[in-house]
């Protein structure tokens, strides 16, 4: 772990972003969240999630300019590793997550938290919503597929779930089961715990620079036993309503 000095001032929103071998993309999506919070408190939370290039040099170099935070993994443990690590260290009420890719859009991060904010709700979800989808044919069929299985089988009323951008509240968060990949089920989840989910288009963008982590054939494999992991979870927990018994007034 690279420890770095936070800012003074506590943030309102903790921008959350897991990256593994990202180099190139990391100066200009910092810049770029730093142009869509400005004005506002804001910290950068970046995860290094065992880095083999120059993501770890980046990312400090990135401190020094910006209210960045940097955690490295000492081994690559995944996306959702980074989200949990990521949130864990946040010290803001409201975290947005994005991919560390470029492809999300850090202009929508204030869309979607005005919406959180104005539903005034702890246990809101907004996701966004990759209306005009940017990457390859084939990934864009599998993804639909995969949505479309997903809504069906776990009520997640999401239409893209694999949207990396996403605004909640972090202690709404810290209350969910964590586990690899988790990050692709946050919806199902949240709903779980009795929480809502909304969802808010946003922009998407062809990736300009680096290599994806993440093949067809990868995710495909490791979707299904999550989704059934899920539906175990879903069907096991119901979610109690307590409330404060008081006693009689003496006398």
């Amino acid at each position: 772990m690279v420890p770095v000095i936070a800012p003074a001032i506590d943030p309102a929103i903790s921008v959350v972003i897991p990256m593994r071998n990202e180099g190139p993309n990391v100066l200009p999506l910092i810049d770029e969240i730093a142009q869509a919070l400005a004005g506002q408190a804001f910290e950068i939370v970046c995860v290094d999630d065992g880095s083999t290039d120059d993501t770890r040099d980046r990312l400090l170099d990135a401190a020094a300019r910006h209210p960045v935070v940097v955690l490295r993994h000492a081994a690559s443990c995944g996306q959702s590793a980074g989200v949990v690590s990521g949130v864990l260290a946040a010290r803001a009420p409201w975290i947005a997550t994005l991919d560390g890719d470029g492809q999300n859009d850090p202009a929508d991060i204030p869309a979607l938290w005005r919406r959180a904010q104005a539903e005034g709700a702890a246990d809101l979800l907004v996701a966004g919503h990759r209306v005009s989808r940017k990457d390859s044919g084939v990934k864009r069929v599998t993804s639909r597929m995969a949505n479309a299985i997903r809504a069906r089988l776990l009520g997640d009323a999401t239409p893209d779930t694999g949207c990396g951008l996403k605004v909640f509240p972090r202690a709404l968060f810290l209350e969910l089961p964590r586990f690899d990949h988790m990050h692709r089920y946050l919806p199902a989840l949240v709903l779980r715990a009795g929480g809502r989910v909304v969802s808010e288009p946003v922009n998407h963008r062809p990736r300009l620079r680096g290599q994806s982590n993440y093949g067809t054939l990868d995710r495909l494999a490791v979707s299904i036993s999550d989704m059934l992991g899920v539906i175990w979870l879903q069907r096991r927990w119901k979610r109690p309503v307590a409330e404060r018994v008081s006693p009689p007034p003496a006398g």
